[in-house]
Order: structure tokens, then C-alpha cells, then sequence
């Protein structure tokens, strides 16, 4: 990148210049002028009837103001323009002219200045002219010619260091409107870039509770189902041995499905250790939330996920497993959208889930109410016979949490408690085309 302002005025230098190269020129150019008056010194001291050293003297002071240039460039010009007539200062009035147009100083007062110059040069060579043409014997000349010559001469003189100073100072202020405008881009680019750390970190979060609750859903609940059936074959195992068998393989089948879901997963983390140096430690978070999706949707045995349709068999599942469960439907089946169907058959599917858990041997009522533009399904389970009884399967306490999310996701309303005999009821109401996250009325 190009160096920016800020490092520019950071090089710093003695006094009042930014770098030392400048001081040293500017030393180097007092001492040029200084050195070229004093010459000219001499011959003003000569014509004026004065000592040489006093022209010489001068001389030197009058060149060496050069040396402020920077700082004071309009001194310059005037001491520039009070020693015109001593016919001293060509440097000084060039580069002090340069200096001038170049600053920032107001333009009217750079008007006036080389206005100034200009006179004075025009009057001391039409002067130079005059007598250079009287000391020629016999010459006729017009009377437009000295006029002419010395307007020609002193805009020589004058024009080119004013009008390359301008140049130069707008270049430079140009130069360094870029420098500011390249640091101003700079410090937008790094805002912009730490917005999309945050942004990239806020997605990772998402993707991994999407993740967990993806894993939680088509996991927990045939874990769930294992080990009531492994509770009702150590129940019935001495008592009704073909009803233990037949416990024993539902759970040998839900064991493998559980299994091969869960290899699925794992293949895509593993397969994530080896993307290369350019994402290595980094969890392709995306990829096993499709993968988690993926199992999900198979485990509902649908091309677009479970859907509302399929609770005859997920009921089914719980009766095999001893619950009494009971399903009311009102209303007309209506067209919606594949994720309100997955979401309504999740909500019922993880409802479930909790029975088996805290309400072993409680019966269940399965309530869908399909509406004017909304599905609406409640799940309600009695008091358990026995308080802390059944398999006592562990909670983690997420079940209810994933419910809320993705319903609110959908713009639905969510509801949970316990009922005043005891049970537990779990309540939501679903658009039939999705809304924004978390509007519409919850």
C-alpha cells in the first residue's frame, strides 16, 4: 500500500518541516541564494556609493531568508520584492514564488503578491532596458519595443514558478485527500471485516443449536423408546417370553437405526479433519447440520421430512412401548408448507418423548386442530401412577427448548406447563406459511 498520511506527518523532522530531507534542502537552497546576493551585492554597493561589505552583508541576510520558505513563504516574497530594485534575488524570487503558489495560503493573497512581484520586475528591467538601449549610439527603436520586451521578460520571470506551484499544490493536496480517503477505506474495511467475524461467529452458534437439535430430535426419541422396551423385557421377561422376544428385537431395530444415524453424523466430522490446511480445526458446521437434516428426514421416511401424516406411526411406536395414546384430529387436512409440517410433527414427536421420560404408564391425548391459515396441536398426558417411576431416563433438559425455537422460527406461538391434574400439556399453533423469525405472535 502507499504510505498514508498519518506515517507522513509521523517521519517528523526539526522545527517546522515533516522530514529532514526537506530541512536539508531548504538549507541547501538559503545557502545557493545567500551565496548568489552576496555576488550581486557587490556590484549594488558599487552603484549606490556604498561599502562592499555592506552589499555583500545584504546580501547574505536577504538570501538566506529562503531558508523559512515553508513556514513563512509569503515573507519571502516580500523581501524578494524590496530587493528587486537592488537587481539581488533571482533564486529567491523564483523559489519563493514556487513556495507561494504552492501553500495553502488564500489564493487572493497569492494574487496580490505575485501581482506585486510582477510590478516590480516589470519596472526594474523596463529601467534595465531604457538604459541598455541609451548606452547603444545611434539606435532607433521603436517606441513599443522596451514596453513589450520588458512586459515579456518579467512574465518570463514570473508566470512559470507561479503557475508550477499551483500545479504542484493541487497535485498535493490531491495526494493527500487520497491518503486520507485511503485511511478512512482502511478503517471501514476493518469495521467491516470485524462485523463479519461477528457475523460468521453468530452463524457458527446457530448452525451448532441447530445441530444439537437436529441430533436431539432423531436421536432421543428412538433412545428413548429402547430403554422403555428394555424395561418392559425385564418386566415380562419371566412372565410372557414372547413378548420379551418381541420387546427385544424393537429394540435391537431402533439400537441400529439409532447407530447408523449416528455414524452418519460422525462421518461427516471426521471427513471435516481432512478439508486441508486452508480450514484446518474448523468443524464444517453446515455440512452436519445437512447431515443431521438428513437423518432427521429419513427417520420421518419422507422426501421432504416428517410430516403430520406420519403420527399414526409415531403413535404406534409409543403404544408398542406400553402407552396408552389416543389422536383427535378436527378439522381438514390442509397443503403446508414442509417445514411447518416437520416442526408439528416434531413438536408431537418430542412431547412423546417427555411422557416416556417423566410420566411413565400415564396415558397421552394427541390433539391437531387444522385452521383457517394455521395448524394447531397439543399433546396432554395424565399424572404418572407412581412419581419417579418407569425407566428413569435422563433429560438434558433441552426437549422443551428445541420445541420453542423452532417454532418461533416459523412465527408460530408455543406453550408449555403443568395441568391442574397433575400431567403436563404442550401447546403450539403454527402458520401454514412460515413467517419471520420470532414475528407474527409470539
Amino acid at each position: 500500500m502507499t504510505t498514508t498520511g498519518e506515517e507522513h506527518r509521523a517521519a517528523g523532522g526539526p522545527w517546522w518541516w515533516e522530514r529532514r530531507r526537506s530541512a536539508v534542502l531548504d538549507g541547501g537552497l538559503a545557502l545557493g541564494s545567500a551565496l548568489e546576493c552576496a555576488v550581486e551585492g557587490v556590484g549594488f554597493a558599487e552603484g549606490a556609493g556604498l561599502p562592499v561589505g555592506i552589499g555583500v552583508l545584504l546580501g547574505v541576510v536577504a538570501g538566506s531568508v529562503l531558508v523559512v520558505r515553508r513556514r513563512w513563504p509569503v515573507v519571502v516574497v516580500l523581501v524578494a520584492i524590496a530587493i528587486t530594485p537592488a537587481e539581488m534575488g533571482f533564486l529567491l524570487a523564483t523559489v519563493g514564488l514556487y513556495t507561494l503558489a504552492a501553500s495553502q495560503v488564500p489564493r487572493r493573497i497569492i494574487g496580490v503578491t505575485t501581482g506585486m512581484s510582477l510590478a516590480a520586475t516589470l519596472i526594474v528591467t523596463l529601467m534595465r532596458t531604457h538604459q541598455g538601449v541609451g548606452d547603444i549610439a545611434g539606435s532607433r527603436i521603436d517606441v513599443w519595443f522596451l514596453p513589450l520586451m520588458s512586459v515579456l521578460a518579467s512574465v518570463a520571470m514570473t508566470a512559470p514558478p507561479v503557475l508550477l506551484g499551483l500545479y504542484v499544490g493541487a497535485r498535493r493536496r490531491l495526494m493527500e485527500s487520497l491518503r486520507d480517503r485511503a485511511d478512512s477505506l482502511e478503517t471501514e474495511l476493518q469495521l467491516l471485516a470485524e462485523r463479519a467475524e461477528e457475523r460468521a461467529d453468530w452463524a457458527r452458534g446457530e448452525e451448532r443449536t441447530r445441530i444439537a437439535r437436529e441430533m436431539h430430535d432423531v436421536v432421543a426419541h428412538r433412545v428413548s423408546l429402547m430403554v422403555v422396551h428394555a424395561a418392559a423385557v425385564q418386566a415380562v421377561a419371566l412372565k410372557d417370553p414372547q413378548k420379551a422376544v418381541k420387546n427385544a428385537a424393537l429394540v435391537g431395530d431402533m439400537g441400529r437405526q439409532a447407530l447408523t444415524e449416528l455414524r452418519e453424523m460422525l462421518g461427516v466430522l471426521r471427513a471435516g479433519e481432512a478439508l486441508g490446511s486452508s480450514v484446518r480445526g474448523a468443524v464444517p458446521l453446515a455440512a452436519v447440520g445437512v447431515a443431521a437434516a438428513a437423518a432427521a428426514t429419513r427417520a420421518g421416511a419422507a422426501e421432504d421430512g416428517p410430516s403430520l401424516a406420519e403420527l399414526e406411526e409415531l403413535l404406534g411406536q409409543s403404544r408398542a412401548a406400553g402407552m396408552k395414546v389416543e389422536l383427535s384430529v378436527q378439522g381438514e387436512a390442509r397443503g403446508y408448507a414442509p417445514e411447518v409440517e416437520q416442526t408439528a410433527y416434531r413438536v408431537v414427536q418430542e412431547a412423546l418423548t417427555n411422557v416416556h421420560k417423566h410420566a411413565a404408564g400415564a396415558g397421552a391425548m394427541v390433539r391437531v386442530a387444522h385452521r383457517e391459515g394455521e395448524v394447531a396441536m397439543q399433546v396432554e398426558n395424565g399424572a404418572p401412577p407412581v412419581r419417579g417411576g418407569g425407566a428413569m431416563l435422563p433429560s438434558g433438559g433441552n426437549g422443551l427448548v428445541g420445541m420453542r425455537e423452532r417454532v418461533l422460527a416459523l412465527g408460530g406461538v408455543f406453550v408449555s406447563g403443568e395441568t391442574e391434574a397433575g400431567g403436563f400439556r404442550v401447546s403450539a399453533v403454527l402458520p401454514a406459511q412460515p413467517g419471520p423469525s420470532g414475528a407474527g405472535r409470539a
